[in-house]
């Protein structure tokens, strides 16, 4: 965190005076979980939970990934992601493969049947994806996205 604009206790507004409308981690929070109850119903028509929908998006865009980076982008603590893995594994989904330069991991990657379920998910994620920006004007849409890629670079700390 960047202790420039870190207030000290008895300087930060509670939140009772900032607001939950006014807070940006419960507006993110209900956002997300609005948009992934949009998704559960054809999630489940899929055989998907939201662990398994987030492991095949990551692994559609950016495939092969090793397990630890897999749970950073996909938001899931390990041992969810775990789970999800012999899930989408004995479904034919991913496949694990070792990994070339470290011995002691192994490497997600997306097979041509996964590839197809999160094509058969992603019109109903393109659309809640739109409802949300509905009426939001395209200038304004990648100012918020830029301002969440800054937010997401002041707190993360891995280096990806």
């Amino acid at each position: 965190m960047n202790d420039q604009i870190k207030p000290t206790l008895d300087e930060a507004p509670r939140l009772g005076e900032i607001g939950l409308q006014n807070f940006a981690p419960y507006l993110m929070n209900r956002i997300m979980g609005r948009y992934n109850a949009s998704l559960r119903q054809e999630m489940a028509a899929l055989g998907l939970t939201t662990a398994k929908m987030r492991t095949l998006a990551v692994l559609s865009v950016i495939d092969g990934l090793q397990i630890s980076r897999l749970a950073v982008y996909a938001v899931i603590e390990p041992s969810t992601l775990s789970r999800a893995l012999v899930a989408l594994e004995t479904e034919g989904l991913v496949r694990r493969e070792a990994d070339a330069s470290d011995s002691r991991a192994s490497r997600v990657a997306i097979t041509e049947a996964g590839r197809a379920a999160f094509d058969r998910l992603w019109p109903s994620m393109a659309h809640s994806y739109a409802h949300m920006f509905a009426g939001i004007p395209e200038e304004e849409r990648r100012a918020f996205v830029g301002t969440l890629q800054k937010m997401l670079a002041n707190i993360r700390i891995h280096d990806f």
